[in-house]
C-alpha cells in the first residue's frame, strides 16, 4: 500500500513483523488500541501478508487501518514498537542474543527515528534492557521517549504465581519484579502485599503456607524459557503487556508499570545501564519514577543486576 496520511486517531508503527510484531498488531486490532498500524519488516511480503490477514477481520472488531510500509511510513507515528531482531531459541538466554541484535538495531533505528523523532518508542526486542540502551546510544531520542517493556510481563507472571498460592485474582496482588528482564531480576518482597497487608502476614492470617520465595523467582525467570521449550516462541503474553503500555501512553493514563529505562543514579546505583523500576507512563512516555523504600538487601540485589548488565554492555560494540 502506498503513501497514507495520518487519520484523526492514533498511529502506531511496528518495526518487525515476526511472531511478536504480528501478534501485537492483532492485539491492537482486537482491543481497538489505535486507529492506524504500519508494519515494517525487511521481509516485505511477510509484512504485507500479516497486514492483509488482520485487515480482513477488522469488520468483526474495531475499525483499524493496517498496512505494510517502509521506514518513511513511520512519519507521524505516536508510538513505534520495536520487535526487530533474532528470536530467542530453546536453551538460549536473552543475553546470548545481544551483539547480533545490537547490530541490527543500530543499523535500523537511526533511520526510523529520523522519520518519527517525536514518537514514544516501546522496545520489545531481546535482550530488552540491552536493546533499550542501544537505541538511546544510536539515536537522538530522549530517555523518556524510549521505554523497554522490561519486567512488565515478569511482574504479571509474578502476580499470577502469587495469586495461585493465596487463592486470589492476580489483580488483587501488589507485587513487582525489578532489575533485568532476565536471570538477575529480583522481587522486592518488602513491598509485596494484598490490600496493604504484607504478604507473610496475609498468609499467616489466612492459614496458608508461607510463600517459597526462591521457587517463585525461579518460576518468573524461567517462565519464558518454559514456553519456548514447549511451543518454540513466546508472543501472546508479551503482546498483551505491550498493548497495555501503548494504551497507557495513548490515553495519557499516568499508570505505574515496571519498565526499562536508564538507571540514572536511582537507589544510588551508578552503573550506566537500563533496567526496570516502577515508572509513571503517560502521553510523553516515562513521566517520572516512583521509588518505594527498599531494604538494604534488596538494593544490593538491584546493584548486582545493574552490574551484570553493565558487564555485558562493556563487551558490546555500539558504534
Amino acid at each position: 500500500m502506498g503513501e497514507k496520511s495520518k487519520s484523526a486517531g492514533k498511529k502506531i508503527t511496528i518495526v518487525g513483523a515476526g511472531n511478536v510484531g504480528a501478534t501485537i498488531a492483532y492485539t491492537f486490532a482486537v482491543n481497538g488500541t489505535c486507529s492506524d498500524v504500519v508494519l515494517i519488516d525487511i521481509n516485505k511480503e511477510k509484512a504485507k501478508g500479516e497486514a492483509m490477514d488482520i485487515r480482513q477481520g477488522v469488520s468483526f472488531s474495531h475499525n483499524m487501518e493496517i498496512w505494510d510500509g517502509t521506514y518513511a511510513d513511520a512519519t507521524g507515528s505516536d508510538i513505534v514498537v520495536v520487535t526487530l531482531g533474532l528470536a530467542r531459541k530453546t536453551g538460549q538466554t536473552r543475553l546470548d542474543l545481544a551483539q547480533a541484535n545490537v547490530n541490527i538495531v543500530k543499523d535500523v533505528m537511526p533511520q526510523i527515528a529520523r522519520y518519527a523523532p517525536d514518537a514514544v518508542y516501546v522496545v520489545v526486542s531481546n535482550p530488552v534492557d540491552i536493546i533499550t540502551y542501544t537505541i538511546l546510544q544510536c539515536t537522538d531520542l530522549l530517555p523518556n521517549q524510549v521505554i523497554g517493556s522490561g519486567t512488565a510481563l515478569d511482574t504479571s507472571r509474578l502476580r499470577s504465581s502469587i495469586a495461585d498460592h493465596v487463592g486470589l485474582s492476580p489483580n488483587s496482588i501488589h507485587a513487582y519484579v525489578f532489575g533485568e528482564h532476565g536471570d538477575t531480576s529480583m522481587i522486592p518482597w518488602s513491598i509485596t502485599n494484598v490490600a496493604g497487608v504484607p504478604m507473610e502476614q496475609y498468609c499467616n492470617e489466612q492459614k496458608r503456607s508461607e510463600i517459597d520465595k526462591e521457587k517463585i523467582i525461579t518460576e518468573v525467570r524461567r517462565a519464558g524459557a518454559e514456553v519456548i521449550k514447549r511451543k518454540g516462541a513466546t508472543f501472546y503474553a508479551v503482546a498483551m503487556s505491550v498493548n497495555k503500555i501503548c494504551d497507557n501512553i495513548l490515553r495519557d493514563s499516568n499508570s505505574i508499570m515496571t519498565v526499562s529505562t536508564v538507571i540514572d543514579g536511582r537507589y544510588g546505583i551508578e552503573y550506566d545501564a537500563c533496567f526496570s523500576l516502577p515508572y509513571v507512563i503517560g502521553g510523553h512516555g516515562i513521566e517520572r519514577a516512583v521509588l518505594p523504600n527498599l531494604t538494604d538487601e534488596e538494593i544490593e540485589k538491584l546493584r548486582k543486576s545493574a552490574k551484570a548488565l553493565r558487564t555485558v554492555l562493556d563487551k558490546l560494540t555500539f558504534k
